[in-house]
């Protein structure tokens, strides 16, 4: 079995690779975060997600595809130029709010809100104000990341941020993690209670 085999592209993925591709948007997961997205999304049916960092919208399509009648999702980018891809192709689908603000900002503005699925490609939510958005995950709802392996664009240094956040991760104690060696490096996290 061969990963990127016969996999079925979600609708306007490759309108929007080729419209990134005119804006040199140079950051979008592979197709494998993507199939995984999908799939991870499905499993919570009519759930409420959390996308940080739009970009242009490659990963966005993955997860609508994955959604319910009845799910909404919210996606934040401090880039509007990227946004606009995105908006072009789901910007008039209701389940999607598109926030074009600082994530860190809207993560301590809405401490409250709960979410089953978030999917952290951004540096507040996961480098920056984990245990918040830890905290917004609903008991049993999943916090994503990837490229958690070394990558071409990453910058001098990089490394340690990434062996720090897989510490902080892996010492709380109301988490389950799986850290898979696979794709760019993804970590699947589960909440199985409230954080200490």
């Amino acid at each position: 079995m061969l990963n990127d085999q016969q996999v079925n592209l979600p609708a306007h993925y490759l309108s929007i690779k080729e419209a990134s591709a005119k804006i040199s948007f140079s950051m979008p997961s592979d197709l494998q975060t993507g199939c995984l997205l999908r799939t991870l999304v499905a499993a919570k049916p009519n759930g409420t997600y959390l996308e940080l960092g739009t970009g242009t919208g490659l990963s966005l399509a993955w997860m609508v595809e994955g959604m319910t009648a009845q799910s909404t999702l919210i996606t934040i980018d401090t880039s509007e130029t990227y946004q606009a891809v995105a908006k072009v192709y789901f910007g008039k689908d209701k389940r999607v709010q598109f926030v074009s603000e600082d994530a860190a900002n809207w993560i301590t503005a809405n401490r409250h809100k709960k979410f089953d699925l978030v999917f952290a490609d951004a540096w507040p939510g996961k480098y920056e104000l984990l245990n918040e958005t830890l905290n917004m995950l609903n008991t049993g709802g999943l916090y994503i990341i990837d490229d958690m392996l070394p990558q071409p664009n990453w910058p001098a240094g990089h490394e340690k941020h990434v062996e720090r956040l897989i510490k902080q991760i892996e010492a709380n104690a109301s988490l389950q993690i799986t850290k898979l060696n696979w794709s760019t490096g993804i970590v699947i996290v589960t909440k199985n209670g409230i954080l200490l």
